[in-house]
Formats: structure tokens, sequence, C-alpha cells
């Protein structure tokens, strides 16, 4: 009988891709049952993972419910990830939960407390932590290389969102998304910022959206884009940190582009990531002033979906975000939306949620 881990995945757009990878990649677990609410898409999902027509469900409830499932993948548009993670918890199944983990700060503060009050083992896919080079920058900064930190320049730019043949889709659906650009890549830039560095504390911003209105998917008129295209955040962390953000979905040639800098009083470091990650670095020690590439140990590489696993296992590394960690993104993400329509600095603390 097979000892690995039956996951269930709920979710098959595209994000499922990247995910289902991760499990079939792995030894220790196996794509036990799926769920989406397209019978087509469970229909060709299905037959190509060679999954039985009787783990396939319509409901997440179902799947949910049904016997001998480890864990599962919560890949859904943004607006039923609360739902469904509070579905997870209230029955005890480990999950791993895509962000944002919520709409807005009220419904992850929720999240939040059912957890605390039933405490089931999971992750929050903020992909990037798994990066060798992030993790190698954290243990760096954690280990005063850079002294004391002064600075956090961060850019996440994609370039999709210019063709205006790109339908409605629900990324540009406030219902559905909660936020535009913000929400689909800032929070990933929030999360490093906090893995890195810290707390915010207060935000200013500018957001706006370029193409207001595209076709609805399969055509028949247009509707509203009412979600941020791009957003620009200046922030203040604690211990005097001073940070900013460039997040769009508009800069043309760009595919999956982020650039970190760090600057401290003793050294400095830089993370890019394209097709790859990478870390260069500056420190008193280096002769000259010249950023050096570094070599990232072996032992900081990791993969998403193999930590999931392990944590359920009971070998997870206490790197992995967690609803918590997914509840003050969201309240610093409406904090930056509130600054960006009324312009004013907004401070975390006196967040609405």
């Amino acid at each position: 009988m097979s000892s690995k881990l039956k996951i269930g995945i709920i979710g098959l757009g595209g994000i499922a891709n990247f995910h289902i990878a991760g499990v079939q990649a792995s030894d220790d677990a196996e794509v036990w049952a799926i769920c989406d609410v397209n019978p087509e898409a469970l229909r060709t999902r299905g037959d190509e993972l060679g999954i039985p027509e009787e783990r396939r469900y319509e409901s997440h409830e179902a799947l949910l419910s049904a016997a001998g499932i480890d864990g599962v993948m919560i890949g859904t548009p943004n607006f039923n990830h609360y739902t469904i993670a509070s579905e997870a918890i209230r029955q005890g199944i480990p999950f791993a939960l895509e962000k944002p983990i919520a709409m807005n700060a009220h419904e992850a503060r929720l999240l939040h407390d059912q957890w605390m009050a039933n405490p089931v083992p999971h992750i929050v896919c903020f992909t990037y932590r798994y990066k060798a080079a992030a993790r190698y920058a954290k243990r760096l900064i954690e280990e005063g290389k850079l002294g004391k930190i002064h600075h956090i320049y961060s850019q996440y730019l994609q370039g999709w969102a210019v063709s205006e043949d790109i339908p409605l889709v629900w990324r540009f659906n406030k219902a559905l998304s909660g936020s535009g650009a913000l929400g689909d890549l800032g929070s990933h830039i929030l999360d490093l910022h906090r893995f890195l560095v810290g707390e915010t504390e207060s935000v200013s911003a500018e957001a706006d959206t370029i193409i207001r209105e595209r076709e609805l998917v399969g055509g028949g008129g247009k509707g509203a884009v009412d979600v941020d295209d791009y957003c620009h955040v200046l922030a203040r962390m604690e211990d005097g940190v001073t940070a900013s953000m460039e997040i769009s979905r508009f800069a043309l040639g760009r595919g999956n582009y982020q650039r970190i800098e760090v600057y401290g009083s003793e050294g400095a470091l830089v993370y890019n990531l394209e097709e790859r990650d990478e870390l260069e670095l500056l420190t008193q020690d280096d002769s000259g002033s010249s950023f050096r590439q570094v070599v990232i140990p072996e032992e900081y590489r990791a993969d998403q979906m193999q930590s999931f696993f392990n944590l359920l296992k009971g070998n997870g590394d206490g790197l992995d975000a967690t609803v918590e960690d997914g509840y003050i993104n969201q309240l610093t993400i409406d904090c930056i939306l509130e600054s960006a329509a009324e312009g004013r600095r907004v401070h975390i603390q006196d967040g609405r949620g």
C-alpha cells in the first residue's frame, strides 16, 4: 500500500499546473483527488492525471469530506479563498492556500481567528520565500552582514496586461480578485519585505487603472476594469527602515521580473528574479565598491510543495508563511488601497479590518 500523502487539488486554473507539478515531483505525495466547478476541466484534467471518477468533485465540501485526504492545495480565484480555507480548518484538513488569503482584512482576520481556535498544519503560498536567493539574503541580514538596515527598494513587474485583446478575466474584476496588481504581485513583495527586514508601519501609495474597459469573456460587449493596473508605494518600516515598491502588470517586455535592493550601514545586497533567482552582495570586507555575485549554498534551496509535505510529516523548517502572515499582508494591502484612494499616508495599526 502506498505511504504517500494523498493530496487534493481544489481549483484547476492556471496556477494548478504549478502545484500539480510540485506534487508529482515529490516522492512523498500524490495527486489523489481534484475539484473544480467546471465539469469540462474536471474531465480533462482527471483523464490527464488518471484520477478515478469517484475522486473528481465539483464541490470543495465534498472533497474535504472525502476519506483518506491528507491535505489540500487551494488554488481557486481569490474570492473564495476564505470560504474554502475556513471549511478546511473546520474539518481539520491541512492546507496550502494561495495568496491573498481573503478579499479584505476583515475576512483575513476571521480566518486567522478560526485557525487560532482550531490549529491545522498549513502554509500560505508566498512562493518567493522558497527562492534560494531570498532565503540566503534573510540569513545574511540576520547575521548582521549588512549592519543596520536603512532602505529596502523593490520592483515586481509584468507586461502581460498591456494587450487590449486580453478579455475581462477575473483578475480585472474587484468582486472576484479584491484588488489588481497590488494583490496579485504586490502581496509577494510585501511578504518578502517582512521576510527580510520586518514590519511595515505606514504607507503612502499611488495606484490607477490604465485600460478601463475590456471585452467580456466570451464576447457580448465590454465591462469595466475596476482594479489597479499598477501601484507605487512609499513605506516606513520598523526600526526606521524606509521602503519603496513599484508594482505593475503594464511593464512592457517584462515576464516575471523581481528586484529587491537592501542597503545597510555595513553592506548591501541585490536580489534578482526573472528566469532564475540570483543574489549580489557588497560588504565592508569586499575590496573596492562593486557588488559581487554570490554562490548560494545548496542548503538554502527549497521547493514550496515539498515544504508543505515536510510540514505534514513533522519536518517543517519554520520559514513557511501562515494565516497570521496572510492577515498582516492583507491588512497592509487594504491600507495601501486606502492611501491611494484618499491621497494620504495610512498607518497600518489604524487600518480598517
